[in-house]
């Protein structure tokens, strides 16, 4: 049978695309190669029947725009649910609750950054809601766009200009800069000051210091930043996209991996699965990074500066996940069951997040592990006495390797680290399971383990997101496009890069029928 649409990955991008394709009347084939679609946002589930997030464990800014135009509202994510509150755990016992617009230490005393947090990141959330939409449509065409994108731009600007002349002259100031001196200018160093350190540089290869931290920061602070898990926790998620596609039409095969892309003069016909089938289509969409796109279609059909610029994205990762079954769920020193039932940090400033990525700069293992970490049973106790940490600034090329030692070191470090705020913990481990940036390559195909598949900073966003030519998803071969966390607006469970393509394809689409 030949499809219109063939999409390569099944990951929530690849199904995203699929979806819209298949609601404006296309036919749509998702090819995926693991058992199950969801690719990152896949779930781990231990022999005591407890179940935990393999790799990402929260939405970031999934849009309500999305979700409508998914239709995933009908399979279980609204959109509506209530956001995580934020622990920030402290060694000095002082721990740091932040719950929608409160902000006060665990045990109910005032903080003194408190008013000064409160109003940098309200400021820093109107910047972002100036750039939303930017993020949630294709990147601009600079040259030869149509009217509406000159629109836009023009309607960027004057919101700029509507944050009045002391605020728009600050965006302008810390548009490109780092976070750790936009944070410290108006604070005191403290996890407090971490939290907005952490979601800029999280999943990526930078450090606090890195020019254009701010810009990654504020694309995470679209739609107020809030991280999101609904009830059934990252399965429901996977199984929202997965069931929303397959109610547009969309036909999903599993266990199919794509070995080739098909082409015939210069142009996307098909492409060629493990076992030799060859299926043809009208386009080929692939939510796989852009090098192994290249690879899967033909060096041959590519400029040669096209390939040139693709390998020198940045792709290393440097960070790695540690999925724990417990016996018991950790109780964590002053701190309550209510608090500790949402994201859970362990920076202990922009300092130690700096600290911490020197190390992993020259491929040395982190002494003290930065980590992002959620009970996912406290929230919903089908999902059991589980722990999820994803592990910040852990090396992709570990001098010596990644072997079982390896990992059982970082295992070791991961645990003495939590034994310090949550004592008892150790001994209630039963399973655990860790995934070094080596084993996300090799799992889900993301380059280098990156989880975004290339450096969100700002030469890597926008328009030069994957690279200059293949900046709105469509590549140099005629009928092949890209969906996936390599293209704008890049990684993070939002769903919007298969949006984004898929529209592109419709747009295309249409200028042709009406030629």
């Amino acid at each position: 049978m030949q499809y219109d649409t063939i999409v390569i990955g099944g990951g929530h991008n690849g199904l995203a695309a699929a979806t819209l394709l298949a609601k404006a009347g296309q036919s749509v084939l998702v090819l995926e190669k693991g058992a199950q679609p969801g690719g990152a946002v896949g779930v781990t589930r231990f022999k005591d029947g407890g179940s935990v997030p393999r790799y990402a464990h929260s939405t970031i800014a999934l849009g309500r725009q999305e979700i409508s135009d998914l239709g995933l509202s009908r399979h279980g994510l609204t959109g509506r649910e209530a956001p995580l509150s934020t622990l920030l755990l402290s060694d000095d016992g002082r721990h740091v609750y932040l719950d929608g617009p409160s902000v006060a230490y665990a045990d109910g005393a005032a903080h003194p950054d408190a008013a000064g947090f409160t109003a940098l990141r309200d400021r820093l959330s109107r910047f972002a809601d100036k750039l939303a939409p930017l993020v949630a449509a294709p990147p601009p065409q600079l040259e030869g766009g149509d009217w509406r994108e000159i629109v836009g731009l023009a309607g960027l600007a004057f919101g700029i200009r509507r944050l009045g002349a002391v605020d728009s002259r600050e965006f302008m100031r810390v548009l490109l800069s780092n976070v750790y001196d936009t944070v410290l200018d108006e604070m005191d160093d403290s996890p407090l000051a971490a939290l907005l350190g952490v979601d800029a540089v999280l999943g990526g290869r930078q450090g606090p210091r890195a020019p254009g931290t701010v810009l990654t920061l504020l694309q995470r602070l679209r739609n107020g930043g809030n991280r999101i898990v609904p009830k059934g926790g990252m399965a429901t998620v996977v199984d929202a996209f997965a069931e929303a596609a397959s109610a547009a039409g969309v036909t999903i095969r599993c266990k199919t991996g794509v070995t080739a892309i098909l082409t015939e003069d210069d142009r996307a016909t098909g492409v060629e699965t493990e076992e030799g089938e060859r299926i043809t289509c009208g386009r080929v969409l692939s939510s796989l990074d852009p090098m192994t796109t290249i690879r899967l279609t033909g060096i041959g059909q590519f400029d040669a500066e096209d390939v040139r610029r693709v390998r020198n994205i940045r792709t290393r990762g440097a960070a790695a996940k540690v999925n724990l079954s417990l016996s018991a769920m950790p109780s964590f020193t002053g701190v309550s069951d209510k608090q500790a039932s949402g994201r859970i940090l362990t920076a202990q400033g922009l300092g130690d997040l700096e600290l911490t990525y020197n190390a992993v700069k020259y491929g040395e293992m982190p002494e003290t592990p930065i980590m992002e970490i959620v009970l996912p049973g406290r929230r919903d106790a089908e999902m059991g006495a589980t722990l999820s940490a994803i592990v910040q600034y852990v090396p992709y090329d570990l001098q010596g390797g990644w072997t079982d030692s390896a990992k059982k070191t970082l295992e070791s470090k991961v645990l003495d680290r939590l034994e310090g705020f949550a004592p008892g913990l150790t001994a209630s481990v039963q399973e655990a399971e860790v995934l070094t940036p080596v084993d996300i390559e090799t799992e889900t195909g993301a380059p280098g383990g990156h989880w975004h598949h290339g450096e969100l900073i700002a030469d890597q966003m926008l328009m030069l997101r994957p690279v200059p030519g293949m900046d709105r998803y469509e590549m140099p071969v005629s009928g092949m496009y890209l969906c996936g966390a390599s293209t704008h607006p890049g990684g993070d469970v939002t769903g919007l890069p298969g949006c984004n393509a898929a529209r592109q394809v419709l747009k295309g689409l249409k200028k042709r029928a009406a030629a």
